[in-house]
């Protein structure tokens, strides 16, 4: 059984719920074909159904690239997520314009796991790179570990690290050694997979360190394996409750699995390129055949 926040429902009088209905008032307001109904879910700030996306890795990002995107898609988007490094790479400037375009949309930003590279290079770097993240308008860092061996305890200090420079820090954990780099599935299978409870144990004591998330590594459990390790994903839904957690899903397949699984306000990750697709499936808008029309919510002040 998936845990879910206990205490009673709050009645749609109170002021957080007034603004929420407002937010979704507002939006039907501004939607083209508002007269086809959707599903309705929670709009920005939501706290239930986040997506994060993708920034520059596949393809090339630019200021302008990311605000058609956003603002033809952003109110669907919770977070923006650098790959690889790879704003490393980029001008300061150029990369200081793509934070400052996210933010004018409500949307965070994400390092990504580069910290695990920056963790290599010792702790006087770690301590430049999470300084440096600040000062450029990060909002989150990921600590990952895909392709390092830490200590958990030390995993701890580097989310209290990340805590005390103002940033959320989100731990990634998973169950595949080597995960992150896009490696073929059979280097991987040499690699070897760790138990699920043994991740599910460290991000107990992580939630309990301050992080608010969860992300769960695809790797090893829907990418790059010969069989979905679907099991996983619901031990850590049941083991941290589904609003903690948020799940890689590389490929159409995966996320509308998870929708199907877990329905339509799962915390997911996806490229950027899949962000219409995804929130179509969301809102019962569209679907593959064993989806299509089938996707649900209800609310109580639908119409």
């Amino acid at each position: 059984m998936i845990k879910r926040a206990k205490g009673r429902v709050s009645a749609p009088s109170s002021r957080a719920d007034v603004g929420s209905n407002s937010r979704v008032a507002a939006f039907e307001e501004e939607r083209a074909f508002a007269f086809l109904e959707i599903n309705q879910r929670q709009e920005k700030p939501r706290t239930a159904g986040l997506t994060e996306i993708r920034g520059p890795y596949y393809t090339p990002m630019g200021q302008r690239y990311l605000h058609d995107v956003l603002e033809t898609m952003g109110r669907y988007v919770n977070s923006l997520k650098f790959a690889g490094g790879s704003f490393v790479l980029m001008p300061r400037k150029q990369l200081q314009a793509l934070i400052e375009t996210a933010h004018r949309f409500t949307v965070l930003v994400s390092t990504g796991g580069f910290i695990e590279r920056v963790l290599a290079r010792g702790a006087k770097q770690v301590e430049r790179y999470v300084a440096k993240c600040a000062e450029l308008g990060f909002d989150i860092v990921e600590i990952s570990s895909g392709f390092i061996t830490i200590p958990t305890q030390d995993w701890i200090r580097l989310i209290k690290k990340v805590q005390r420079a103002g940033l959320k820090a989100k731990p990634e954990v998973g169950i595949q050694f080597g995960a992150g780099g896009a490696s073929q599935s059979s280097v991987l299978e040499q690699q070897g997979v760790s138990s699920a409870q043994l991740a599910i144990e460290r991000a107990k004591q992580f939630l309990d360190a301050g992080a608010s998330l969860i992300m769960v590594e695809s790797e090893g459990i829907t990418e790059s394996v010969a069989t979905w390790r679907v099991d996983v994903p619901e031990q850590f839904a049941s083991a941290l409750g589904l609003e903690r957690v948020m799940f890689e899903a590389a490929e159409p397949p995966v996320f509308g699995w998870y929708i199907k699984q877990f329905g339509p306000e799962v915390n997911l990750f996806v490229d950027h390129s899949q962000i219409v697709q995804l929130e179509a499936l969301r809102r019962g808008l569209w679907g593959t055949a064993d989806l299509w029309a089938k996707v649900v919510t209800f609310k109580e002040n639908s119409k």
